[in-house]
């Protein structure tokens, strides 16, 4: 069943995505979790936290509804470390993702996608310093 996990994330992804577009306001917002997914294939459980990563930030999707999906309690708690909550430092918020390996990957092949998606100066230094702490 480890596909039907990745086959369910990435339904949801889609649908909690719908709508929503990239900062250049014409790439559908969808292709940033598909992005991260590929880079993260390999293991279904971070594809599947891949393709979630960015939905209780940026959606009204809440773990209740990914739960009610059939995510696995182990996949809602990597996508909470992986939402970031403004009242945590940065640096703070890193240090936690970088203790869980399924979320440090994640958010590595997360910053990596970001990279290469036209950032601006100051996102280049943000994923730069990131990348540094998490691969250190």
């Amino acid at each position: 069943m480890p596909n039907d996990l990745v086959t369910r994330a990435a339904a949801l992804a889609e649908l909690a995505h719908s709508g929503q577009f990239r900062r250049d306001g014409t790439t559908p917002y969808i292709d940033h979790p598909r992005a991260v997914a590929a880079r993260a294939a390999g293991d279904p459980t971070i594809e599947a936290v891949a393709w979630l990563h960015d939905v209780l930030e940026d959606t009204s999707v809440t773990e209740g509804t990914m739960r009610d999906r059939g995510i696995p309690d182990d996949v809602i708690a990597c996508v909470r470390l992986l939402t970031h909550d403004d009242r945590v430092e940065y640096e703070e918020y890193l240090a936690g993702i970088k203790a869980n390996p399924i979320a440090k990957r994640v958010k590595i092949a997360d910053m990596l996608t970001n990279l290469g998606d036209r950032p601006t100066d100051k996102q280049i230094l943000k994923y730069s310093k990131g990348l540094l702490f998490l691969l250190s």
